[in-house]
């Protein structure tokens, strides 16, 4: 299918913030959008008021339709799955019932499954193996691209030509997609880079100074380079937009959950009170991302130290003076 289709009709699956957002981008770039939401009143609210309650002060443009039905996606060309990636495989695993020929689908999700240490394209391609894998993902909040700001992210298939074909299709004059090859350095990116914004985000809530946080940037960098390296990413793609991109911005606004939820920690506030209700994917990502490190004798003791704080392990002040504590060593 995927080689005659135009792309005219994009389904997304998830109406939350960022499903929502990517659904306007869609539509201004000319498309029309299914948007699957399991809440019938998150279907109710966009079909009256073309709002989605979680991404409030945007309109949602008519060409998008609202459902809660996945047999309702069958028009789609192509799905964008927008999900939280611990609950990504059981979804997924219904749309795959639903649509059991496949069709390009395309994750928006940022982490590692903490119970299998998958990435989101090897869970497509597990439960639905006749779909086509691809990853969406960089440096990009749901409310800027709701509000039409400028931003750049990657798409990224095995399939080049057609990461290609998909970017052009969703690309609109604010919104930019580049393309690659490399899917797996792609979403390397996107969950490595939440854990370290947690780290930052405590650096700031310690008031240690924002020399401090471009020194954990810099640091949290080379331990995705070398993550990402270890699992087959091109160190391309790793310093592009869904690599070190996503991680400044990550670690320079509060706009982020993963920087709000380590801003709590270092405020003194538990893993619980930190999350105050909200999804951090880097919270459930840091202790499967340090224990794959350790399968490939890889270093990340800033995304260890994060683990540690989070498992209750350790106190934010003696994870800090023990990375603090790390031998002198030559800077790679």
């Amino acid at each position: 299918m995927s080689g005659q289709a135009d792309f005219s009709t994009i389904g997304i699956v998830g109406a939350g913030s960022f499903g929502a957002a990517l659904a306007v981008a869609a539509a201004r770039a000319g498309r029309k959008v299914l948007l699957w939401a399991r809440d019938e009143k998150t279907v109710a609210a966009i079909a009256e008021r073309r709002e989605a309650p979680r991404l409030p002060g945007v309109t949602l443009p008519e060409t998008i339709a609202a459902t809660s039905s996945l047999a309702a996606l069958g028009e789609a060309q192509a799905l964008i799955l927008a999900l939280p990636t611990q609950h990504f495989r059981s979804v997924v695993e219904a749309v795959a019932r639903a649509h059991p020929a496949g069709l390009p689908a395309i994750s928006a999700a940022k982490g590692i499954e903490q119970a299998s240490g998958c990435f989101t394209t090897q869970i497509i391609g597990e439960v639905w193996p006749a779909a086509i894998p691809a990853i969406l993902s960089g440096p990009s909040f749901a409310a800027d691209i709701g509000r039409g700001l400028p931003t750049a992210v990657t798409l990224a298939c095995s399939d080049e030509r057609l990461a290609q074909r998909l970017a052009g299709a969703l690309t609109s004059p604010a919104f930019r997609i580049y393309h690659s090859g490399d899917p797996r350095g792609v979403e390397i990116g996107g969950a490595a880079k939440n854990v370290l914004a947690i780290a930052a985000g405590i650096a700031i809530g310690l008031k240690f100074g924002e020399s401090a946080r471009a020194a954990l940037v810099a640091r949290g960098f080379a331990e995705l380079r070398r993550f990402g390296e270890a699992y087959g990413a091109q160190a391309e793609t790793l310093m592009g937009l869904s690599g070190l991109g996503d991680l400044v911005l990550t670690c320079g606004s509060a706009q982020s959950r993963n920087f709000a939820f380590g801003l709590a920690l270092g405020e003194g506030k538990s893993p619980a009170e930190a999350a105050g209700g909200k999804l951090a994917e880097g919270a459930f990502t840091a202790s499967i991302l340090t224990e794959m490190a350790r399968a490939k004798e890889v270093e990340t003791p800033i995304a260890d130290a994060v683990a540690a704080i989070i498992a209750g392990e350790v106190g934010v002040r003696e994870a800090v003076a023990g990375l603090l504590a790390r031998p002198i060593r030559a800077e790679n």
